[in-house]
C-alpha cells in the first residue's frame, strides 16, 4: 500500500486524469485486501494470481487493468531499490484461467503468432498474405495497411507516416518499422517500383484490397482469430515480455492516442527511442521463434 501511493504520487502528473484517479481505488478495492499489507520484495507471481482470481474471469477488464496497476508499482519499487526484481510477467500468467471472449476481436494468444508468421513466409505471395505480414509486423489495424500508399513510407527513417484519412481517431501518427517490416517493404518496392501514389497492396483495378481478403488468409491457414487481434496479441507480448517499456509507449506502438503531456514526461528523446526498441524486439520475436519452432 505505501509503495502503492508513493508510486501514485510521483508518476501521476503522467498519466490522463481519470486514469490517475482510478489507480489508487481499484488497487485499494480488488489488491490491497490480499497484497496490501505485504512487503514489495515478498510480492510474487502466485500472490499476484491469487489476488486477480477473484475479478479475472467476471471482471476481465477489471482484471487486466489490476494487473497493470500492480506491475507499476512493483516496477516503481525496483527502480527504488525496494524490491531486487522487476514485476513478473509469464509466469503470472501461468496461474490465471483463460478470460472469457467478449465482444472484442478474437486475438490470436502470442505464442502463436511466431508460427503463424512462418506458415505466411513459406506461401506465395499474395495481397491478402503480404497486407497481413504488415498487420503482425508494423502492428496495424487491417484498414490503415490496405490502404497504405507507398508516400507514406521512409525508407531513410524507416517510418511509417499514417495520414489522417486512415486512422480510426483521425489524427496522423507515425509508427516506426523494424527490420523485418523494412525487409518486406524494400523487396515489394524492387520488384514493382511503384510510384509514391501507389498502394503497397493493390486490389482489382488498383483499388484497396476488401477486409475480407486478408480475413481470408487467415481462414485458409484454419485460424479462427480476427485480423484486427493481432494488436492485441502484441500488447500482450509487450506486457509479459518487455516489462522495463511503459505502458504508454506500447499503447503509441499501435497508435493508441498518448497525451502529449506523458510524451514529455518521457521526454521526446526517450519516447521514440523506447518504441523502436519495443518494435524490434517484437519483429526478433516473431523471426527467433518462428526459427526455433522450425
Amino acid at each position: 500500500r505505501d509503495a502503492a501511493i508513493r508510486a501514485h504520487a510521483a508518476l501521476k502528473d503522467g498519466w490522463e486524469e481519470k486514469n490517475a484517479k482510478a489507480f489508487l481505488s481499484r488497487l485499494e478495492t480488488h489488491a490491497y485486501p490480499s497484497l496490501g499489507r505485504l512487503p514489495v520484495e515478498e510480492i510474487d507471481s502466485g500472490r499476484i494470481s491469487d489476488a486477480l482470481l477473484p475479478i479475472w474471469r467476471s471482471k476481465p477488464a477489471m482484471g487486466r487493468k489490476v494487473r497493470q496497476h500492480i506491475a507499476t508499482v512493483l516496477n516503481y519499487a525496483n527502480s527504488k531499490g525496494w524490491r531486487t526484481t522487476e514485476a513478473p510477467g509469464k509466469s503470472v500468467s501461468v496461474g490465471l484461467p483463460n478470460q472469457p471472449e467478449g465482444e472484442n476481436y478474437v486475438a490470436m494468444p502470442y505464442e502463436d503468432v511466431p508460427a503463424f508468421f512462418a506458415y505466411l513466409m513459406s506461401k506465395p505471395d499474395s495481397g491478402g498474405r503480404l497486407a497481413l505480414l504488415l498487420v503482425i509486423l508494423a502492428p496495424a489495424r487491417p484498414g490503415e495497411a490496405r490502404k497504405a500508399q507507398w508516400k507514406e513510407i521512409d525508407f531513410a527513417k524507416r517510418e511509417w507516416n499514417r495520414p489522417a484519412a486512415h486512422m480510426k481517431n483521425r489524427k496522423a501518427h507515425t509508427v516506426t518499422l523494424n527490420k523485418p517490416a523494412m525487409s518486406l517493404l524494400k523487396r515489394l518496392y524492387d520488384q514493382r517500383t511503384p510510384g509514391p501514389e501507389d498502394l503497397l497492396f493493390p486490389g482489382r483495378g488498383r483499388k484497396p484490397l476488401s477486409d475480407m481478403t486478408l480475413t481470408r488468409a487467415m481462414r485458409l491457414a484454419k485460424r479462427p482469430e480476427d485480423v484486427h487481434g493481432f494488436r492485441s496479441s502484441f500488447r500482450d507480448w509487450a506486457a509479459e515480455n518487455m516489462p522495463h517499456i511503459p505502458d504508454p509507449v506500447a499503447e503509441a506502438a499501435i497508435s493508441h492516442l498518448v497525451p502529449d503531456k506523458v510524451i514529455r514526461a518521457y521526454k521526446k528523446t526517450t519516447f521514440p527511442k523506447m518504441r523502436r526498441e519495443l518494435l524490434e524486439a517484437w519483429g526478433s520475436f516473431l523471426f527467433d521463434e518462428a526459427d526455433d519452432r522450425s
